[in-house]
């Protein structure tokens, strides 16, 4: 399975402990953890990073770091993470072994301020989306959004995920889309 994931524009590669600028910048900025529960202090980011570098099922599932192809500037975050039900995140113990977590894989992303706006988070859900299920075994691949964060509901959209209406997600009832490998290929049939 190859982990580095190109798209036109981006490099996505499996996030590493030297990614903690990119992450520091992007979590301790309150317009950017605006719908994902709020700004850390850089200390909490780094006592996280060993949890956000965790990756199972050969490496189908974890986080990913971004960069712009052409610069290498690191622009943001890309996952597939087993999606909170009760818990308020990621319940990292999840994201560890050989095999997929016995839970619905969330697709997510995060982008640095400088980056939003350039079309950057539907191509990082679309790829990752192909990966999913061109990689692993996934059957199907879901995304819950905070109810007034119109932009994520535009790209997941955009991105092919259907709107299932509300759910229990991140101990909460929130809007909730998913896509099925069948659908998926079934739109991207080349």
């Amino acid at each position: 399975m190859e982990l580095e994931l190109l798209t036109d524009r981006l490099l996505l590669r499996p996030l590493r402990l030297d990614d903690l600028d990119v992450a520091t910048e992007m979590f301790t900025d309150p317009e950017v953890t605006r719908y994902a529960g709020g700004v850390l202090t850089a200390e909490e980011v780094e006592t996280e990073m060993s949890d956000y570098i965790k990756r199972c099922a050969g490496g189908g599932i974890g986080i990913w770091c971004v960069l712009d192809r052409e610069t290498s500037e690191k622009l943001g975050s890309g996952a597939l993470l087993p999606i909170p039900i009760e818990e308020k995140d990621t319940n990292w113990d999840l994201v560890e072994g050989p095999d997929l977590p016995d839970r619905e894989i969330e697709v997510g992303y995060f982008l640095k301020r400088p980056a939003w706006g350039k079309g950057y988070a539907t191509e990082i859900c679309m790829r990752l989306l192909a990966f999913a299920f061109e990689e692993t075994p996934l059957v199907d691949v879901v995304a819950c959004i905070e109810g007034d964060n119109d932009r994520s509901r535009h790209v997941l959209s955009k991105s092919g995920l259907r709107d299932e209406g509300t759910r229990r997600a991140y101990a909460e009832q929130l809007p909730c889309f998913r896509v099925t490998r069948t659908q998926w290929m079934s739109a991207n049939r080349s």
